[in-house]
């Protein structure tokens, strides 16, 4: 008889992270909050140029670190790269907090955190978003106790695309211990159009416990290349350091945001372009009848409800792949723009099913 290998249960009970699925070639995947622009010809170029693979990559990603400090008005010191910036927050969960400790954050939000924390041998404090996908951040601050290591604040939110205002952000950040480490995720910032709305770069150097992380992923279209950064107190960034996979970061990777950087503008305006879709797409949604926060990440959200699972088969036969968090909704990435009027064709389907049904969530 073999016996098994002992392993942690919370960890054999965990569920794995989920990808979004994938689109057959007649299908416009939806589901993964992916730009939807091939990348430009000198990241390309960056990715061909990087050097060989049999060599290891620079560890430290100095000149990268430089440019990203340069932007943000601190040193290199106080600039981290990880392979992706949910890498950098796992990282810095597992710095400061472990068996015993808690994480704190809203719920729902970004599907990983749950197994970070539990990654990490610590316990999550899950705080309910607001009925129109918000954060509470007041709630939050309550929720907080002297076991509580840990918050991390989304915005703009994954799935709910809402944000956390500046003014919210500041009153939130007053009533958080100061032993107690904030987790800015602005994976989605340069998607925001709202000018309330908090953004990192104004808050560096102003509170010691408060790490801001973003991506190249989404707005620079380097998803494949998983690769991300952090920017806060050095010493807390030394800790994520110590945590992490060594030579994660690749060198192709370092070249293309490197090039990225020095291509903004281009990279930018097709941010704009997704942004401008997006509110077209919000927009002719509550014509139809949706009750549908105000997004202002690259994707929108649907609260289906407990018809999340036949709502998904409908966007499915509409030759869309989107992301279903059943029971609560559908998340829908902003891609081509040759998808959007079937998507408004599938939501105008879905939300007349959902008219028929009494208390439908979606309608006002």
């Amino acid at each position: 008889m073999t016996i098994p290998v002992k392993l942690r249960p919370e960890i054999v009970a965990l569920a794995a992270y989920r990808q979004g699925k994938p689109a057959s070639d007649d299908a416009f995947k939806l589901s993964s909050n992916e730009n939807p622009f091939e990348p430009i010809p000198e990241v390309i170029e960056a990715i061909v140029g990087a050097s060989g693979v049999n060599r290891y990559p620079n560890a430290t990603g100095l000149e990268l670190r430089g440019a990203i400090a340069e932007r943000f008005g601190v040193s290199a010191g106080q600039v981290h790269l990880g392979a992706g910036s949910v890498a950098i927050i796992a990282q810095l969960i597992q710095a400061a907090a472990g068996a015993g400790d808690e994480v704190l954050y809203a719920w729902r939000s970004f599907e990983a955190y749950p197994g970070l924390v539990s990654v990490a041998g610590a316990s999550s404090v899950q705080v309910p978003v607001t009925a129109d996908g918000r954060h509470d951040l007041f709630a939050m601050t309550a929720a907080i106790t002297d076991r509580t290591r840990v918050v991390i604040v989304c915005t703009p939110n994954n799935p709910s695309s809402t944000i956390v205002t500046a003014e919210e952000f500041t009153r939130f950040m007053g009533r958080v211990p100061a032993d107690v480490l904030v987790l800015l995720d602005e994976a989605y910032a340069e998607f925001v159009t709202d000018p309330s709305a908090v953004d990192g770069r104004a808050l560096t150097g102003r509170y010691p416990n408060l790490v801001v992380l973003r991506t190249f992923s989404k707005a620079y279209g380097l998803a494949g290349l998983r690769i991300g950064y952090a920017v806060g107190p050095e010493y807390i960034l030394d800790a994520a350091r110590s945590t992490a996979i060594p030579l994660s970061v690749t060198e192709p990777s370092q070249r293309a945001a490197l090039v990225s950087l020095l291509h903004e503008d281009v990279l930018l305006e097709r941010v704009a372009r997704i942004a401008v879709l997006r509110d077209r797409v919000w927009s002719a949604l509550v014509d139809q009848g949706w009750s549908v926060p105000v997004p202002q990440g690259n994707f929108v959200w649907l609260p289906t409800g407990e018809r999340t699972v036949e709502a998904t088969e409908v966007f499915e036969r509409h030759g869309l792949v989107v992301r279903p968090f059943a029971p609560e909704g559908i998340r829908i990435s902003i891609g081509e723009s040759e998808s959007v009027d079937k998507l408004l064709k599938a939501a105008q389907e879905v939300v007349g099913n959902l008219t028929s049904s009494a208390g439908a969530p979606a309608l006002d």
